[in-house]
């Protein structure tokens, strides 16, 4: 009897087939391992006739098939022989007749599509959003998501007030998206104009559904990933998301459906895990009492649900964009970000959201308050208008359109940018300007910190 259990590392077999040169390829191509010839699977010796034969055998077919090396140790127990076959973890991959196995858990799969050349890709010390792009050049890249980048960076402490003034050219390498003289595909994703242009399915789609089939409005987002994800939330939590509203003194009150820490956290690492190769967007759909959010990404080889909602370590399906993303801000570097999202839901209305994988992955939030009558947030204006108008009687009521939007905005996203105000109102960023010149001047909002650094605050 041996003492051991079939697992990642350990393979039992009772008799030897020449088909089990795949089980040797897949331990090579992952952790390494031991294959077991003439033992059970519970782990009882039940020995081979043949021993002596195999012991010279094996190495043989394994050297000419495989292309590689393995030892092969003849060992008796109860008076019966029985092999022990070690495989070493190599660095490059290794395939059968051209075909890439792998060990995972106590199986064996073959590796095809996406999963095979992600595989290859790290056999080689790379990985997709790495690869280097010959033609695409600085000038392709969008300034406003550079400077966003630096903003939010700033703010979370991440980079320097030195590493504001740094050209293009300097913060690209110093995020490590530059290689060999050519820009990464990383780099095309987070601060292109048009990473559509270069990556196909490279935006998100949002939709509110009133049934399983019926859409009753939708959005499709684009631009650079930094710009996607400030216009997303925006658009989330003003048009698509419903909320009690209430007023402390004029201070406006909201209580989500859901618990908005949670969810930024997993649309973030929607974005940042997804598998850009595919060609299919992340993608968003809302619904009375629920929400999901689904990427066409990967697990890590060997990964399952349950390792992915335990403490992890971090391997990141998109490294560079993973750090570009954790010098923001936006996500943790260590692993701990699903732990996160358990634990900030539990404590927002003991909902768990729950984790299924398909194709991808595909994370699924409940309605705190299903059957409660809520107020729209797309009807934020009207609502926002009459209890400042309340408060604060003709000062408020006497102002433009365009000057109740601003503070609308601000009272939605105090880190709101001049250029998305201009985007939003749709005036231009020199009216956007005089008129906050205007309400800081009449007291209506104020900036707090640095113009970088800092954000709005409404009076």
């Amino acid at each position: 009897m041996i003492n051991k259990n079939e697992n990642q590392d350990i393979e039992f077999k009772e008799i030897w087939k020449d088909e089990y040169l795949k089980w040797i390829c897949g331990f090579a191509n992952a952790k390494g391992g031991k294959l077991y010839i003439g033992v059970n699977d519970t782990g009882k010796v039940t020995g081979i006739s043949n021993a002596k034969k195999l012991l010279e055998d094996i190495p043989n077919k394994v050297r000419d098939i495989l292309g590689i090396f393995i030892d092969v140790v003849m060992k008796i127990s109860n008076k019966k022989e029985y092999l022990e076959i070690t495989v070493g973890k190599y660095s490059f991959p290794i395939n059968y007749k051209g075909q890439y196995h792998y060990r995972t858990g106590s199986t064996k799969q073959e590796l095809k599509g996406q999963a095979l050349n992600s595989f290859l890709l790290k056999s080689y010390g790379k990985n997709w959003d790495g690869v280097e792009v010959p033609n695409f050049s600085l000038a392709d890249l969008d300034d406003r998501s550079i400077e966003l980048f630096k903003n939010r960076a700033f703010k979370a402490k991440r980079i320097t007030e030195n590493d504001l003034s740094l050209n293009k050219t300097e913060l690209l390498n110093k995020l490590h998206l530059i290689e060999n003289g050519f820009l990464k595909r990383a780099a095309i994703l987070l601060f292109s104009k048009d990473p559509q242009k270069y990556v196909t399915g490279a935006y998100i789609k949002i939709a509110f559904f009133e049934n399983n089939a019926e859409i009753l409005y939708q959005d499709v987002i684009e631009g650079s990933l930094f710009s996607q994800v400030e216009k997303l939330f925006d658009l989330l939590f003003t048009k698509y998301l419903k909320a009690f509203i209430s007023y402390e003194g004029i201070s406006r009150i909201e209580q989500f459906d859901y618990d908005t820490d949670s969810l930024r956290e997993i649309i973030h690492n929607a974005i940042v895990h997804k598998d850009y190769s595919s060609g299919t967007p992340v993608q968003i759909g809302v619904f009375n009492d629920k929400l999901f959010v689904y990427n066409n990404g990967q697990l890590p080889l060997g990964w399952t649900i349950k390792t992915l909602t335990k403490k992890h370590s971090s391997e990141p399906f998109n490294p560079d964009i993973a750090n570009t993303f954790f010098k923001a801000g936006y996500i943790e570097s260590w692993g701990r970000g699903i732990e996160k999202v358990i634990a900030s839901s539990i404590k927002y209305n003991e909902v768990i959201p729950t984790f299924e994988w398909t194709s991808g992955l595909n994370v699924e939030f409940k309605s705190c308050y299903p059957n409660k009558q809520k107020t729209s947030s797309d009807k934020l204006g009207d609502k926002l208008g009459d209890k400042l108008g309340d408060k604060l009687g003709d000062k408020y009521l006497s102002l433009s359109e365009n000057r109740k939007m601003i503070i609308k905005n601000i009272q939605l996203n105090p880190d709101i940018s001049i250029n998305l105000l201009s985007e939003k109102i749709g005036i231009s960023t020199t009216a956007i300007e005089n008129n906050i010149s205007f309400l800081k001047k009449n007291k209506f909002i104020k900036r707090v910190g640095s113009d970088k650094g800092g954000y709005w605050k409404v009076l």
